[in-house]
């Protein structure tokens, strides 16, 4: 007989409720068609939203009753309506859920890739491009509206870490440096503007280098960067102190990352350093999220040997890692050759 464990009732449910894919699901069809928005004040009746969005009413009541159930929606005198626990979800909240969430954006698109982890654990590449015909990076290209919602996505992710990035490390050692995939340029605002000595330059695809200009307007930097729309996989300005990549080489398999590191290499002085911030595997990385990087980016989060394997490739050495916060270390790494 089976040891007792294997029919315990409660082990049994609880991972029928792990595994099961019906309220994530339901979770991500109602952001998507914005029924916690909808649905807010005295909420509304389900024939006159399934009118409104064009859905089945007796679909639609079944989704609704799931997420009466989860606390998300209840039922009114009108219908339903929206929670103070289901506001979390509505489009204002700016808590980075919608992007997560909206299977037409691209934080929700891509977690639907989740759905051929068998492909990425059989052939340890990614899943995004046998769901979507293209890899993620191509989808972006192809839809605007895909690469505004990332854009969107990587500067909300950092928003409550950046004072702890900015504190936690000697910044004003440098003189310049260069943000490489820097995004909106919220971190290398922020350094600019706690050091008034540093001048940077931002590096990513247009038209995010263009938004970056309005970051540093913002933050009254402006007169200190410059942006630059390329790909980090192209040649990188040369000539400065760092090069800072933040939360890039784990969206890359190796064969990528050496051509960043690469490019970064190429571009620094001998006494210049390449400052790499993202989790690390086994210290600051979580599970679900380095399987995240397999099936939707093919990259991985790496340990610190990896790094070091990594980098000297490169003639990079590894010289101190830093904690930064509860998610992301700062592996600094300097070169060894002067080729």
């Amino acid at each position: 007989m089976p040891p007792s464990n294997y029919v315990n009732e409660n082990n049994i449910a609880a991972i029928r409720n792990l595994a099961g894919l019906a309220t994530p699901m339901a979770l991500r069809v109602a952001v998507t068609l914005g029924l916690p928005d909808r649905l807010r004040g005295n909420g509304a009746a389900v024939e006159q939203v399934a009118n409104e969005l064009n859905v089945s009413p007796v679909a639609l009541e079944l989704l609704l009753g799931h997420l009466a159930s989860l606390g998300i929606i209840e039922h009114s005198a009108t219908g339903y309506r929206t929670t103070d626990y289901g506001a979390t979800l509505c489009s204002d909240a700016d808590n980075g859920l919608t992007n997560f969430l909206h299977l037409g954006m691209a934080g929700g698109r891509a977690e639907l890739a989740f759905v051929e982890l068998l492909h990425s654990i059989t052939t340890g590449r990614a899943a995004y491009s046998r769901r979507y015909g293209q890899d993620f990076w191509a989808d972006l290209t192809q839809d605007p509206h895909l690469r505004e919602s990332f854009d969107q996505q990587m500067t909300h992710r950092f928003r409550e870490q950046v004072p702890q990035i900015v504190a936690g490390y000697d910044w004003a050692r440098f003189a310049t440096i260069v943000d490489v995939g820097g995004g909106h340029g919220t971190l290398l605002a922020a350094i600019l503007a706690a050091h008034p000595r540093i001048r940077g330059q931002l590096v990513d695809l247009e038209p995010t280098a263009t938004e970056a200009g309005r970051t540093f307007s913002a933050h009254h930097v402006e007169d200190r960067t410059r942006m630059t729309a390329r790909s980090f996989f192209d040649p990188l300005p040369e000539g400065a102190d760092a090069y800072l990549l933040c939360d890039i080489l784990h969206d890359w398999d190796d064969e990528h990352a050496h051509r960043i590191l690469d490019r970064c290499v190429e571009a620094t002085h001998p006494d210049g350093r390449v400052l790499v911030i993202e989790p690390v595997g086994g210290r600051r990385a979580e599970t679900e999220f380095d399987l995240a990087m397999l099936v939707i980016f093919g990259g991985r989060e790496r340990r610190i040997d990896e790094f070091q394997t990594l980098a000297s490739a490169h003639g990079l050495a590894l010289d101190t890692v830093t904690d930064l916060t509860d998610q992301r270390c700062l592996l600094e790494f300097r070169l060894t050759t002067t080729s």
